[in-house]
């Protein structure tokens, strides 16, 4: 949670996100509250189960946290290519190109 605002500061595309998904580590008003004013982006995260505080998030905004689940599966899948975890490779080039290569299998894997 602490390292919200520096990520989407270091960013390394020109626009800034409309949205950002977070699991419930991220349900925070402060937080909400800083990274709408600092950068206008909307923070959705479930909320805690002992939170205490008036819940701010609807089911809306919600569904978009069920997808979420895409990019945590290809990361386990990726985690299958030893080359990519262990990074074998010292060029960014090389890494990108096994990188590719894996998203490439994985994709006709299941096809």
């Amino acid at each position: 949670m602490t390292l919200v605002s520096q990520t989407l500061e270091a960013r390394f595309v020109a626009d800034v996100p409309e949205r950002v998904v977070g699991d419930k580590g991220y349900d925070s008003d402060p937080l909400d509250e800083q990274i709408l004013e600092q950068f206008g982006t909307d923070l959705i995260a479930p909320h805690r189960q002992n939170r205490t505080s008036p819940p701010t998030q609807d089911g809306r905004a919600l569904r978009r946290f069920k997808r979420r689940w895409k990019v945590e599966r290809l990361f386990a899948w990726l985690q299958n290519f030893r080359r990519l975890v262990v990074r074998y490779e010292y060029h960014a080039e090389n890494y990108l190109g096994f990188l590719h290569l894996a998203c490439a299998m994985i994709l006709l894997r299941y096809l």
